[in-house]
């Protein structure tokens, strides 16, 4: 927004690097979904662009390869001051410091024995926890068997829910949205730069 348009061919240029924030918003969501570069991309990057991205395992990471060398750009032909330079940089490396917070969280899953010890001792606590309270609960054993055993199977199910909070289910985090928000608010901005 702060980059002057000293030509008409500025302004597309400028909108070009506005897209690529989008992308990158996109492109990240794919990339932890584990899908490629997909049509969602084609109405932010060129068909050229998006070819490369088709090719490469993190996409994310190229198109913030392709902002920095926008800014770059125009930091050599004088349109951006060192200051200026050096502060968008620094956000551009929190964006791909997020994205890498991300695919750790994405790549750390609980393991697999860890999952399959925590329900046997899960399972085998449940079926001897009646041997243990029919002394005092008498008639309601069961009852109260049946929802301990659904509130503690309910928090292993629950942890293994949250294990990746990039999916598409109800549960998971809402990225969609968070890219159309962020699309929104970039093109209200754009929209700004026009009047």
């Amino acid at each position: 927004v702060a980059i002057p348009e000293n030509e008409p061919q500025d302004r597309l240029h400028k909108q070009g690097a506005l897209d690529l924030l989008v992308a990158f918003a996109v492109a990240t969501k794919l990339h932890l979904r584990r899908r490629g570069a997909d049509q969602e991309l084609a109405d932010l990057v060129s068909s050229s662009r998006l070819m490369i991205l088709q090719k490469l395992s993190n996409p994310p990471l190229e198109i913030a390869f392709w902002i920095g060398s926008y800014l770059q750009n125009q930091f050599n032909q004088g349109r951006l001051g060192e200051y200026q330079l050096t502060a968008m940089q620094r956000h551009l490396d929190i964006l791909v410091e997020s994205l890498g917070a991300c695919e750790r969280i994405q790549r750390t899953p609980i393991p697999l024995a860890y999952a399959i010890h925590l329900k046997q001792l899960l399972l085998i606590f449940c079926l001897a926890l009646p041997f243990q309270m029919v002394d005092q609960t008498q008639w309601v054993t069961g009852l109260v068997v049946a929802a301990i055993s659904f509130t503690l199977l309910g928090i292993e199910a629950i942890a293994l829910e949250i294990e990746n909070p990039f999916g598409s289910d109800a549960n998971d985090l809402p990225l969609d949205e968070i890219c159309l928000n962020l699309a929104r608010n970039l093109q209200e901005i754009a929209l700004g730069l026009r009047e």
